[in-house]
């Protein structure tokens, strides 16, 4: 997803960040990471607000997404995690954000750095078991409505969502102008880092507490699955439901963001 997406719902959507830094002595370093088939500026609706309130918030650009050219055959899950644990750097007691594909990233990073890492937070977002990937949860959504629409190109090892069924599948909730963009701007999506299962352990991804941010009208990762792999994983300590698509980040970005910050104390 380009900038404009972000420009375009925040004029439609009359939301505005018009809130000043403030000192916070509870301030905390949020990093938000992108699902499939968008990029960093997907958050730039929900940045502000999460700023305005004394946080460090960090947007993490995957490799192959956005601008980033980095060729398909070089990308792997892993090259995903590093580039996470690359922005966190040395940082401690970080916010780690993963949307829909980035649960299976932030998972595998909390099980690499547990020890910088407060809390999980899935947005949407797939929640595996240790050795499952995000193509075997898929496998398991008879509700999703991306299967209708996807497209796989095995001679670039990629995929991408028809061009008539984005907007059933990301944006349904959109303003008809933002959902239009992005079906004109989808890219495709690498496939391996969709195939390859985490390895995740208790005594490391299973020490970090962890939040699940549900979104009940979703097309992407449905809610019956969201459902399903929060019963699953059973250390989830606290669940949030945003009435929205699979990008609330776009159609609701105000009630999204406070429930990050909410989660963020």
């Amino acid at each position: 997803m380009k900038t404009a997406i972000i420009i375009m719902a925040m004029s439609v959507l009359g939301f505005t960040a018009q809130a000043q830094k403030t000192n916070n002595k509870n301030s905390a370093t949020i990093v938000l990471v992108h699902g499939a088939w968008a990029d960093a500026t997907a958050w730039q609706a929900v940045i502000p607000v999460l700023k305005a309130q004394g946080h460090e918030v960090i947007a993490v650009n995957l490799p192959g997404h956005g601008s980033d050219t980095t060729s398909f055959a070089k990308i792997s899950l892993q090259s995903y995690v590093d580039v996470v644990k690359n922005a966190i750097g040395d940082r401690k007691n970080v916010i780690l954000v993963g949307h829909s594909m980035a649960g299976l990233v932030i998972s595998q990073v909390a099980e690499e750095i547990p020890g910088q890492i407060k809390e999980l937070v899935y947005l949407a977002a797939y929640l595996p078991k240790n050795g499952e990937s995000l193509l075997s949860l898929a496998k398991q959504d008879a509700d999703s409505h991306v299967g209708k629409y996807l497209q796989i190109d095995q001679a670039t090892g990629s995929a991408i969502v028809a061009k008539d069924g984005v907007v059933d599948v990301f944006a349904a909730d959109a303003p008809a102008q933002v959902g239009e963009y992005i079906a004109n701007n989808i890219k495709p999506e690498p496939l391996a880092p969709l195939a390859t299962p985490v390895t995740l352990t208790d005594g490391k991804f299973g020490s970090v507490r962890k939040v699940y941010i549900h979104t009940v009208n979703d097309h992407a990762v449905s809610f019956s699955l969201q459902n399903t792999m929060v019963k699953n994983n059973g250390h989830i300590s606290k669940e949030y439901s945003l009435p929205s698509s699979h990008t609330p980040f776009i159609s609701m970005p105000d009630k999204l963001a406070a429930i990050l910050l909410t989660a963020s104390k």
